[in-house]
């Protein structure tokens, strides 16, 4: 079983390409976009649903140069699970984000107010429109085999 929550696409693809790599399963795939550090409200109320299952958890997320970060949206993300599943498996990488966010960025940029990362920020902005790539989707594959 497939199911995921995409608000840009980034998760869309990734679950298309986890439909052409798997046939029936046991498995349930669960895709989700990253909502401050968690999956989104959506992903969790779904995962809250589900006993007794093999749980497959894959996401993207705006930032993530690290697999560092994407381990902590894990383990976030397992808090939200009922401990009668097992999660057997995982996958997350960075997506594209809304021209928003960049907007937002570039705004406080030219404020008083700047973060001292702006520019860093900024700068993964630009870094995230290359996500998810073909590396992501080859990466995805090699998770679920």
């Amino acid at each position: 079983m497939l199911i995921y929550f995409s608000q840009t696409g980034n998760t869309q693809l990734l679950a298309q390409a986890i439909k052409k790599n798997v046939e029936n399963s046991d498995i349930i795939y669960v895709g989700f976009w990253t909502d401050k550090g968690n999956a989104s409200k959506e992903a969790l109320d779904y995962l809250k649903t589900l006993h007794h299952q093999k749980i497959f958890l894959f996401g993207t997320a705006g930032f993530g140069k690290s697999d560092d970060y994407f381990k902590k949206i894990i383990d976030k993300v397992k808090e939200s699970i009922d401990e009668s599943n097992e999660v057997i498996g995982s996958f997350m990488c960075q997506g594209k984000m809304p021209e928003t966010v960049l907007q937002r960025y570039l705004k406080l940029k030219e404020g008083n107010h700047a973060p001292d990362n702006i520019n860093l920020l900024i700068d993964n902005y630009y870094e995230a429109l290359k996500h998810p790539n073909n590396d992501d989707i080859e990466n995805l594959k090699k998770a679920i085999a």
